[in-house]
């Protein structure tokens, strides 16, 4: 497709802003005044580059006019054929600036995160694996600059994690993580295994943002709050007091247990903050589940059920099975090196969304065959 899709209902939405912006009382609110500010700004670039990519088609049909005409010098129809592939490619990347811009961010993607890993099935394979999780997406997070705040965690026997919560923040950690929730599977000789069989286990992962009190209202009297001592390995003070708390919303059913503080304070206010987030994702679940039926594949909404990707230690081989990517690279990928599957699974994500919006057809999703699947 050529042409881009009409500029109007953006060019509408701007002359909106700024007529917000004008208004005496516009800052009295900074975080909308913030976040309008942001939205008036982006809109102002794109509409500029439309303006550009106009004047560049002009100029285009100018040169090809100039290059057929036999009356023109030339000196100039030489000059005009050799500024045509340049200028062609120049205005292919303004329109992919002007496509990506047209395509709505998600309210989230600024947000700091909730990142919760579980041992699925495949017993102590599981937790040791969900314990390299943990590890991958905290070298991750250093490595971006972004900082880890344990909230739960549940150890194994073997020294693995049953489950672990903690919430990372930083600079657009729920645009670069939300695509890794969803049932991570591993395939792998354990190292309990003393005839060499390869295992496969798998765990789970829940990426959430994180929601402040202003995002998710909770009534007192939806809460069933209990307080205990914490079990298993632990500081002298936190298995001696009932430090533990487990809060169950009762309208979601969702139940949430903190005990790694010291602090009974402390810990419900960390089983509050995951409380919220999940009550959050599960608003915007029901949210794009509305407008789901128009997208094939989902790739930016994986759930908790839906395997997602395979690691094959045997074979040093990752696959994502949303996208069908395979990469031979599994011990950079576990220290921490995943930025080629999330731009991958960005870009993947970016041409269905751009697909919807110019109306044409969407890309073709096939994964990968073989025995793992």
């Amino acid at each position: 497709m050529d042409q881009l899709p009409d500029i109007i209902t953006f060019r509408r939405r701007l002359d909106e802003l700024d007529a917000q912006m004008a208004d005496p009382s516009f800052y009295t609110n900074p975080r909308k005044a913030a976040d309008i500010s942001r939205e008036q700004q982006g809109l102002r670039q794109m509409t500029d580059n439309y303006q550009v990519y106009e004047r560049m088609g002009r100029d285009l049909e100018d040169h090809a006019k100039l290059i057929k005409d036999p009356r023109a010098d030339a000196e100039l129809r030489a000059l005009a054929q050799q500024e045509i592939p340049d200028l062609t490619q120049q205005r292919e990347t303004l329109k992919q600036s002007i496509l990506l811009a047209m395509i709505p961010p998600e309210p989230s993607d600024s947000r700091n995160t909730v990142f919760e890993i579980r041992a699925g099935t495949g017993g102590d394979e599981a937790s040791l694996f969900a314990a390299e999780l943990y590890r991958l997406y905290t070298k991750y997070a250093e490595g971006r600059g972004w900082k880890i705040q344990p909230m739960s965690s549940s150890a194994s026997d073997r020294g693995g994690l049953k489950e672990v919560i903690f919430l990372i923040t930083g600079q657009q950690v729920y645009k670069q993580l939300k695509y890794e929730s969803g049932v991570h599977r591993v395939q792998r000789i354990p190292v309990t295994e003393a005839n060499g069989r390869i295992h496969t286990s798998t765990i789970t992962v829940a990426v959430l943002p994180e929601a402040e009190e202003v995002d998710v209202q909770i009534d007192p009297q939806d809460l069933d709050v209990t307080v205990m001592r914490a079990s298993g390995p632990g500081g002298q003070g936190v298995n001696t007091t009932d430090s533990a708390v487990r809060l169950v919303h009762k309208p979601s059913g969702l139940t949430v247990y903190c005990a790694d503080d010291r602090s009974q304070i402390k810990n419900k206010a960390r089983a509050m903050a995951v409380l919220r987030s999940r009550l959050l994702k599960l608003k915007e679940d029901e949210e794009q589940a509305k407008y789901a039926a128009q997208r094939r594949t989902q790739i930016g909404t994986g759930g908790r059920s839906e395997r997602i990707r395979t690691y094959n230690f045997p074979q040093n081989r990752l696959t994502d099975h949303r996208i069908g990517l395979t990469l031979y690279n599994l011990p950079a990928v576990m220290e921490g090196d995943i930025d080629p599957i999330i731009t991958a699974l960005q870009r993947a994500d970016f041409e269905e969304k751009l697909a919807l919006l110019t109306g044409g057809p969407l890309p073709v999703r096939t994964g990968p065959v073989g025995d793992d699947e």
